[in-house]
């Protein structure tokens, strides 16, 4: 699928997916400015105080608003979101970067959260305990979670559940750089 493809759609619907720390969010926050349209992270949706999740309810609740909008850019992997989301999509953006560059990709972005103690989802920071020294890690949860995300938007692209999805699959950050330059010289 080109660069094209996304300027022959007056209201685009896509997804950006990929393992935790892939760049979901970075790469679907700077697509979405190229296309002027909504940006939403299924994370900030997802989270609330003290990194507790929010109620199920609540969460559907905002995924059922950001989807019946009439073009958005969504990033995360949120499984339970899957079939509030996916049938109103129109592309999905698979960051299917290695493990070495996905773990260096993490490492990086969470060590800046920390120092600069970023507030993200809920007013929520990253800490190096939480970080080192706990299970829910978020390198632990990228490593332990790479090839099972692999496998599962291996079968997603492969299968027919969502027929009207045109997907991209980008192996190097080098080749979504390019892509997104694409996108914005077709944007101006």
């Amino acid at each position: 699928m080109s660069a094209d493809s996304y300027q022959t759609r007056s209201n685009p619907r896509i997804l950006v997916v990929g393992t935790s720390g892939a760049g979901k969010s970075r790469l679907a926050g700077q697509l979405a400015a190229a296309l002027g349209v909504p940006h939403v992270e299924l994370d900030a949706l997802y989270w609330g105080p003290d990194w507790t999740p929010r109620p199920r309810a609540d969460f559907e609740a905002g995924v059922r608003q950001a989807a019946a909008a009439p073009a958005w850019v969504i990033d995360g992997n949120h499984g339970s979101a899957r079939d509030l989301l996916w049938p109103h999509a129109t592309h999905v953006v698979w960051l299917d970067y290695g493990r070495a560059t996905v773990m260096a990709r993490v490492l990086r972005r969470t060590l800046r959260r920390v120092l600069l103690r970023q507030p993200l989802w809920a007013g929520n920071r990253e800490s190096l305990r939480r970080t080192l020294f706990t299970r829910g890690s978020i390198l632990r949860w990228s490593w332990d979670t790479f090839e099972k995300n692999r496998r599962a938007y291996t079968r997603l692209r492969d299968g027919n559940a969502y027929p009207q999805l045109q997907w991209l699959e980008f192996r190097r950050p080098a080749e979504a750089r390019a892509w997104l330059r694409r996108i914005r010289k077709l944007s101006q």
